[in-house]
């Protein structure tokens, strides 16, 4: 059915127990600013409603929280790359090392090691970003392919579907990028676009398997977010209930953040753990090929562009494998 182990990514989630408080203390603290922004937005909008009738004062009241949730979104949309940097990447960097048996240095914690080693492979949050967004956009790019794929297939009523199989196969991928970037880390590379060219290619050669788990991961994941939504309804209802206005589009909009947080904190490295079992296993021992490299360069422009940028030096081990060093 799939080829993780789900006690093997529990395991590693419980190791990594610092980096999962930090998620937590970031996506919850996020999902509060939503609350306390839109909440005083909503607060200033009734106010300044005071001075109409109900129908102005409910009006006022809905645009001040909205603008609440847009600043708050902006300065998010804003500080990405820097969540990547600091939280993400130094998350995987350990799960990678733990993944391998290797011990923590001592002397330093989990966050500072992650940071370390983050850090060491990309010299700054912006080179980090946009390796990510490249790798995204060749993965987006592999999922066309196979869309393409189903498009041509004869089976009764699938067009129809296909805005839903696009969807999920983009849902799919979104945890990808993340392994892409493990690979790095995982072989050391000093140089970080030529890693994501070879680990791309790799995964290219594999997409088949790689797809079949993540689609696995992506139903569970957005179930168990689904589920926290439903029970997140009540209090989320409760929080717009004491909003001056009750501002009426709170409730939905809040019990969808606290299930982004759950999402983002402990599922999504969830699925992370177990993606990376799987890669690092169907790669084992494997060489780029050729051919899909020239593949990956004619169906994507994002792809050329991390050979431009690559610099050319080799890893510390030979692809596939882990670094001894």
């Amino acid at each position: 059915m799939w080829d993780f182990s789900v006690s093997k990514s529990v395991e590693l989630m419980m190791k990594t127990l610092p980096f999962i408080l930090l998620r937590v203390a970031v996506y919850f603290g996020i999902t509060l600013a939503y609350i306390l922004i839109t909440g005083t937005g909503a607060g200033i909008g009734f106010g300044v409603g005071a001075l109409g009738d109900a129908g102005f004062q409910a009006t006022t009241t809905f645009w001040g929280g909205a603008i609440g949730f847009v600043i708050v979104a902006a300065v998010m949309y804003w500080a990405r790359e820097y969540i990547l940097y600091l939280v993400k990447a130094g998350h995987i960097a350990v799960m990678v090392e733990l993944l391998d048996d290797k011990p923590m240095p001592q002397g330093r914690s989990q966050l500072e090691h992650g940071a370390a080693v983050v850090k060491e492979r990309f010299a700054q949050a912006s080179v980090l970003f946009a390796v990510d967004q490249l790798i995204k956009g060749v993965l987006r790019a592999v999922t066309g392919l196979i869309r393409g794929v189903l498009g041509f297939l004869p089976i009764p009523g699938l067009q129809q579907l296909m805005g839903i199989i696009q969807a999920f196969l983009r849902v799919a991928i979104g945890f990808v990028d993340e392994v892409i970037l493990a690979y790095a880390i995982r072989t050391r590379s000093n140089d970080p676009w030529g890693s994501a060219k070879t680990a791309l290619i790799l995964y290219g050669q594999n997409y088949k398997v790689m797809l079949k788990n993540a689609a696995w991961l992506a139903l569970i994941v957005y179930v168990l977010s689904f589920m926290v939504f439903l029970l997140m309804l009540a209090p989320a209802a409760l929080l717009v209930y004491l909003m001056p206005g009750a501002w009426s589009a709170g409730g939905f909009v809040f019990a969808l953040l606290f299930a982004w947080s759950f999402k983002v904190s402990i599922f999504d490295p969830f699925a992370v753990a177990c993606l990376m079992q799987v890669y690092f296993k169907v790669i084992e021992g494997q060489q780029p090929d050729p051919q899909w490299e020239a593949r990956l360069e004619q169906m994507s422009g994002k792809f050329k562009k991390l050979k431009e940028r690559a610099t050319g030096i080799p890893p510390n081990s030979e692809p596939g494998q882990v670094a001894t060093s």
